[in-house]
């Protein structure tokens, strides 16, 4: 059975009030939409550890700072319901404009450090959409638990740092980046990609292996960045935001791994903006 889907936030509430009236827990997993595996499996673990569990499908502008990426984002509403029916999701919350930003909005939630780095450095304001836009969803729902994947490991750690700072009582859980076959990981955004580009796409992954491989050996970033980038070049990569290694607590610049570093990536290939991330273990 389809899940039902509401758009309004007191319908939203009516439906909460009456699951916490009965002392279930409620779990949240917030997306934009163009449901894939990934976002799947982030349903799946909600409904492993909660008694109930609300899908949010919202295609936040305050996110974008290129207004024709907000236009090109896949929009697949009815396939997303169709895709939660077998996990058996207990509502899919699309709200509508209004009730996430209704007129004289003018509230913005900005988490200071974990922001100007990596995806924050190459896209100006993302990251204070992400926060005013998740902080609003977890008091709508009044959601027990949120589920995010690692693949966007930078917003995990600052949806854990804005729920932790603001008091907002939810267990933000991280859960693994899935992938494709060929080691791609899942993203709304790889349906945007041609089939010729679908063929390089995995390329980004496999630099990033070999340099996990190599970093664990104690080889440094510094010296193994030129190759890597080259090898993104020659794939067809036409950009690299960043191919860093950092800390995965605080986000700080690494040159050698330690415990805890994680290797993050973010490049573009014809026109779209993939990005990655793995942990690294300092094996020597």
């Amino acid at each position: 059975m389809i899940a039902p889907i509401e758009r309004a936030l007191a319908g939203l509430r009516a439906q909460t009030a009456v699951w916490r009236k009965a002392g279930e827990t409620i779990g949240v997993v917030p997306t934009m939409g163009a449901l894939h595996q990934g976002h799947l499996s982030l349903a799946r673990a909600a409904r492993e550890r909660c008694d109930r569990v609300i899908v949010t499908i919202f295609v936040n502008p305050k996110q974008f700072n290129d207004p024709d990426d907000l236009k090109n984002y896949p929009r697949t509403e009815n396939e997303d319901a169709q895709k939660l029916e077998s996990i058996g999701v207990d509502l899919i919350y699309v709200p509508d404009p209004d009730q996430i930003y209704p007129d004289g909005f003018a509230t913005n939630v900005s988490v200071a450090g974990l922001t100007d780095m990596l995806c924050g450095a190459a896209r100006p304001g993302h990251f204070d959409g992400v926060a005013t836009v998740v902080s609003k969803l977890f008091l709508q729902t009044a959601a027990d638990f949120a589920f995010f994947g690692e693949k966007d490991y930078q917003q995990l750690q600052i949806v854990r740092r804005m729920a932790a700072d603001l008091d907002i009582p939810v267990e933000v859980v991280g859960c693994p980046t899935i992938r494709e076959e060929d080691g791609l990981a899942m993203s709304s955004r790889n349906l945007l990609l041609s089939d010729r580009s679908r063929v390089y796409a995995p390329v980004l992954a496999e630099v990033m292996q070999d340099l996990r491989v190599r970093l664990s050996e104690g080889a440094t970033m510094s010296a193994l960045l030129p190759d890597a980038q080259a090898r993104l070049t020659a794939a067809g990569f036409t950009e690299v935001d960043y191919l860093e290694l950092r800390d995965g607590g605080d986000l700080s610049l690494l040159d050698q791994a330690k415990p805890g570093a994680r290797l993050f990536a973010a490049a573009w290939l014809a026109g779209v903006r993939l990005i990655d991330n793995i942990a690294v273990d300092e094996t020597r």
